[in-house]
């Protein structure tokens, strides 16, 4: 039996992260929704579902195959989306788990597995399938429906998953002048550098730097947190706890309850709280974001001409990948910037800003596609990357998905 990891339908609710990116690539807790699941089966066979686009961009991601059929003595299948807290028996009898009438697992054999294609788990009545057939069982995990749900999980995930962790380590350089507070709780990578005066305090959580990783002076690093290799942490910074910072990432300023994907910069002084920010995004100096209400009360987030009451307190901003703030932004509570956009104003920008996109002082205008190749192109060759042709096709087709949210943001602007 070999375990087939899914995207369904709920890829559209973690939009704008998930134009170019299957819902397992997502961040939490120290690595992606996909290696959380396959940690508990180091010895499976492993295949993913996902969108028809991204199957090219997804198999050489991850180097497993995606799309194709299943394995001659049945299919675990695991929502991409879903956080485990335990394993699911690979081996057993048939049965599948829901919740809100979305599917979290199934168990089948190769009959009845072979009927969950990947388009039919995208988009097909997959219980109805299954219902009365199947024995319907309970799943101890947590589905993932919106931005703010991966963010609010961060916290408790870095404690989970670095408490796992052979802590105490330290590989790198710890300048004179630097405190480590409770070092059994502390692991530095190989090569990475602690300079004088910053603080590394993992007294209530612990906290994770990467090889590679320079963590400059004066800053301040307070657990659970994760960084991955690469980073760099500008000094006087101020990394609060229940944070992430994918690899190769730049930061400086305060950042609270934040996941940041990866290669991404947000180098000078501002606030990033209770945010998701994507891959190949810069936030200029003094670029802020609010993440918590005047009134204290849920926070209400646009999705161009959806608005969804998070029922939460604190929520921050979502970024998609390749966009980019101007300096002095100011970005209100539960505010979205989709994929490949820029915002430069002078004030606060509108909650939701669409997909390939200029917002300045006078409206929202459209990005030029090429333009934006162009440029991304060239930020990624900063970091010694290139835009491979599978990633430009869905870089390209990203902006053709995305032109009826610009199109209505624009038309409701000129209005």
């Amino acid at each position: 039996m070999d375990i087939c990891v899914f995207e369904d339908r709920g890829w559209r609710t973690l939009l704008p992260l998930t134009y170019a990116r299957p819902v397992f690539s997502l961040l939490c807790g120290t690595r992606s929704l996909l290696q959380k699941t396959l940690s508990f089966y180091p010895d499976a066979s492993i295949r993913l579902a996902c969108r028809p686009l991204l199957k090219n961009l997804t198999t050489e991601e991850f180097k497993y195959p995606a799309n194709i059929d299943g394995h001659k003595d049945g299919t675990l299948f695991i929502n991409g989306r879903l956080i485990l807290n335990e394993p699911i028996p690979l081996e057993g009898p048939e049965e599948f788990a829901v919740k809100n009438d979305i599917l979290l697992f199934a168990r089948l054999k190769k009959d009845r597995a072979a009927e969950l294609t990947a388009d039919v788990l995208l988009h097909g009545d997959m219980i109805a399938l299954l219902d009365g057939s199947v024995a319907e069982v309970r799943c101890n995990g947590k589905l993932l429906d919106f931005y703010w749900d991966i963010v609010n999980a961060n916290k408790s995930e870095l404690m989970r998953e670095l408490g796992n962790q052979s802590l105490g380590t330290i590989e790198g350089k710890v300048y004179d002048g630097a405190h480590l507070v409770n070092r059994e709780g502390i692991f530095i990578g190989d090569n990475a550098k602690i300079k004088p005066g910053a603080v590394i305090d993992a007294e209530d959580g612990p906290v994770y730097i990467g090889e590679g990783t320079v963590v400059n002076a004066n800053s301040s690093i307070e657990g659970p947190v994760f960084i991955g290799r690469d980073c760099m942490i500008q000094a006087s910074a101020r990394i609060c706890p229940g944070s992430t910072l994918g690899e190769v990432s730049k930061v400086g300023g305060e950042i609270e309850e934040s996941i940041i994907h990866g290669y991404s910069n947000k180098q000078h002084d501002g606030f990033l709280g209770h945010a998701y920010i994507g891959s190949w995004v810069n936030l200029a100096a003094d670029t802020i974001n609010s993440d918590l209400k005047n009134t204290y009360g849920t926070v209400r987030v646009s999705f161009g001409n959806i608005t969804i009451d998070s029922g939460e307190t604190f929520v921050g901003l979502a970024v998609g990948d390749h966009s980019k703030s101007a300096i002095n932004a100011s970005f209100l509570t539960g505010s979205v910037v989709g994929f490949g956009s820029n915002v430069v104003v002078s004030g606060f920008p509108p909650k939701f800003v669409p997909s390939f996109s200029w917002c300045t002082n006078t409206g929202i205008e459209p990005y030029r596609l090429e333009k934006s190749l162009e440029v991304a192109k060239l930020v990624m060759a900063r970091r010694k990357k290139k835009l491979t042709r599978t990633a430009e096709r869905v870089f390209r087709a990203v902006y053709k998905q995305t032109a009826g949210e610009r199109e209505a943001v624009i038309e409701e602007w000129e209005e």
